[in-house]
């Protein structure tokens, strides 16, 4: 609009000068009056400069019914109090405490085995029994002299309770009959160490010894690697600056990327030592396992709630800047009207925490303002913009 009004003014100035001077200066040229000529150079130059004000008139005027065309243009979104909760992104191992090797307490040859790999055992069931190089035989025997102690005792007893024979012979009888008890016991307890039994209930996760293999206590002998999937839990190592934000109780989201399986639980312990090598202490959070897909050293990825806000006012990012002071400063849009056009004001802020592309703001910006989002880095304090949301 403004071009077209430029273009017409001028064609009606310079149309209406040229058919004035051109007859004008014809006739002068050709009466050759020097001076004639010069005077109405000079008056030609004034109705130029005349003209040129009046154009730089029009335009100003023009530009008064064109502001929208200078107003810069900016998006908002409302600043709302909503529920913040802020998660510590960590990364961490399942583990599980019945995770055990299984060793022999004496030695001898692996006689029988009586499970399979990835059989499901209870405790206390037997699992192989080592050669017990005849101990079966002697406890028979011991058994044999215990009962023959207890005869000789029980019939010397009834003599004492008579009031014949001497107390002597009674405790002597009573001293027998007790030590082959005892012996029996001690023989059958290490007899018992030729069976191999689970401490637990769980998975024979290998068999790491064949029958008829030799075998002794110690490194080396391992005979099974016995595992209970059902109670895992993850150990996780958390900065010590957590140390007070993450306690027991606390929610914790935990992702297996291996799985593509993810679950919510709590922490259910925290560790009592910070690590001096790198600042940490530990965090253990159990986790189901009721198909018994998640397996010990698992991967996990573990997102831990260390921060809830219930009127938090959080604001993306991006639209944040900072001035020399170090102070963080955003825009928002004072008073719009009909019209969607306001008023950006800078608002210095303080902030919180961030999750993901927001902020949580402490300060500055209270709920119901209009923030400038789109257009923020290119606006000024006070500057006059329009909202197209």
């Amino acid at each position: 609009m403004k071009n077209i009004y430029y273009i017409f003014v001028a064609t009606l100035i310079l149309t209406a000068c040229g058919n004035n001077g051109e007859q004008s200066v014809d006739s002068l040229i050709e009466a050759g009056d020097v001076e004639a000529m010069r005077a109405k150079k000079s008056e030609l130059s004034e109705q130029l400069k005349i003209t040129d004000q009046e154009i730089k008139l029009l335009d100003s005027v023009i530009a008064n019914f064109n502001l929208d065309e200078k107003l810069p243009l900016v998006t908002t979104v409302k600043a709302e109090e909503q529920k913040f909760d802020h998660f510590l992104e960590l990364q961490g191992d399942v583990m599980t405490k019945q995770n055990v090797l299984i060793y022999p307490e004496m030695a001898g040859t692996l006689q029988k085995v009586y499970v399979q790999k990835g059989q499901q055992v209870s405790k206390g069931q037997l699992l192989a029994t080592i050669d017990d190089g005849g101990m079966g035989s002697q406890l028979a025997q011991l058994k044999t002299q215990a009962e023959l102690a207890k005869t000789t005792f029980e019939r010397q007893k009834r003599l004492w309770d008579q009031k014949i024979g001497s107390e002597i012979q009674y405790l002597q009888a009573k001293s027998n009959y007790e030590a082959q008890q005892n012996a029996v016991k001690q023989f059958q307890s290490q007899l018992g160490k030729s069976s191999i039994r689970a401490p637990f209930s769980g998975i024979i996760d290998n068999v790491i010894k064949d029958q008829g293999t030799v075998v002794s206590p110690g490194p080396g002998s391992e005979v099974f690697r016995i595992v209970n999937l059902s109670d895992m839990y993850i150990d996780v190592e958390v900065p010590e600056t957590y140390l007070g934000s993450v306690t027991i109780g606390k929610e914790a989201k935990v992702f297996f990327p291996v799985l593509g399986d993810s679950t919510i639980t709590k922490i259910r312990q925290t560790g009592n030592f910070i690590n001096p090598s790198n600042r940490s202490f530990s965090v253990e959070i159990p986790v189901p396992n009721k198909n018994g897909t998640i397996k010990p050293n698992l991967t996990a990825k573990v997102r831990i709630n260390d921060y809830t806000s219930e009127k938090a006012i959080l604001i993306p990012q991006s639209i944040i800047s900072e001035n020399a002071e170090g102070e963080q400063y955003a825009y928002i849009a004072m008073e719009p009207n009909a019209d969607n056009e306001a008023i950006a004001k800078k608002i210095i802020i303080t902030t919180g925490k961030t999750q993901g592309a927001f902020i949580e703001v402490l300060s500055g910006i209270e709920d119901g303002n209009q923030v400038i989002k789109e257009g923020a880095r290119s606006v000024k304090d006070g500057q006059k913009v329009k909202i197209i949301n």
